[in-house]
């Protein structure tokens, strides 16, 4: 069991989607990366392995924690799968919001800058920026 806040879960994932999708139009996911917590394993699925299964491949039940940075991008991946929303969400960008309103960010509000925020180590903005553009057909 891991404790989080307070509270023992079984299992939890850390998850991150890449999906395309214009403005306004329903996304379409493109990868996924979950790492879990109590086993250190880190999976990374392309949408032709995980865009026919009936559930998230990860556990999403009331003793389970999923963890994603602004996760009403995964809860709208989730959607278009057909997924069940996970029980328990942890939405770090809330977290990271609610710690830094009002104060200036040098490097944003999103996950790379509140990496730098905390000292963390990312990959730089342009680099992810050029993965990006290796994704075909995506229009964002």
């Amino acid at each position: 069991m891991i404790r989080v806040a307070g509270r023992e879960f079984r299992e939890v994932s850390f998850v991150d989607f890449e999906f395309c999708g214009a403005p306004g139009e329903l996304v379409r996911p493109v990868c996924l990366v979950v790492h879990e917590l109590g086993t250190s394993v880190t999976r990374r699925l392309w949408a032709d392995e995980f865009a026919h299964l009936p559930a998230a491949p990860y556990a999403t039940d009331d003793e389970s924690l999923v963890v994603a940075y602004y996760a009403s991008a995964e809860m709208g991946c989730h959607e278009v799968l057909g997924w069940p929303h996970p029980e328990n969400m942890l939405d770090l960008f809330t977290e990271f919001r609610t710690l830094t309103n009002g104060t200036q960010l040098p490097a944003g509000g999103g996950l790379l800058g509140a990496l730098s925020w905390h000292g963390i180590a990312g990959i730089a903005a342009d680099e992810k920026d050029a993965m990006r553009d290796l994704v075909p057909n995506c229009v964002n």
